[in-house]
């Protein structure tokens, strides 16, 4: 899909196909990731991309989850606590390289989705 990502590193879980629609915005996605990637200079692990409707029912995840359109990863970044991987987003967004979006911290991942509006969320 890009330089450093796979689409194979985004697809559901559940081995259900990506719909062509999903791919688009995966590819979206995994642009502004290059620039996290570029940022760390280390590769991204994307714990949670894509999302079927029956797998992110299993696993709990909301109704309107970004994942569900392929706009949104969990991801880490080996040897890097979680909370600097959103401080770096928080930077790449304010200096446009990478899309606003929202940006949750975990204890042991990040969301981040490109789904074009601010949203923040604190699970840790």
């Amino acid at each position: 899909m890009t330089k450093n990502f796979l689409l194979s590193e985004f697809r559901s879980k559940d081995g259900s196909n990506t719909p062509p629609p999903v791919v688009n915005n995966l590819i979206r996605l995994a642009e502004n990731l290059e620039a996290l990637r570029a940022h760390f200079g280390r590769p991204i692990s994307i714990n949670s991309g894509y999302r079927s409707p029956v797998h992110n029912e299993k696993v709990g995840g909301s109704k309107n989850s970004q994942h569900l359109t392929g706009k949104a990863a969990d991801i880490v970044i080996k040897d890097t606590h979680p909370d600097q991987v959103a401080d770096a987003i928080e930077t790449l967004i304010a200096e446009g390289k990478m899309s606003e979006g929202g940006l949750g911290r975990y204890k042991s991942f990040t969301h981040y989705d490109i789904r074009g509006t601010k949203a923040r969320w604190d699970f840790r």
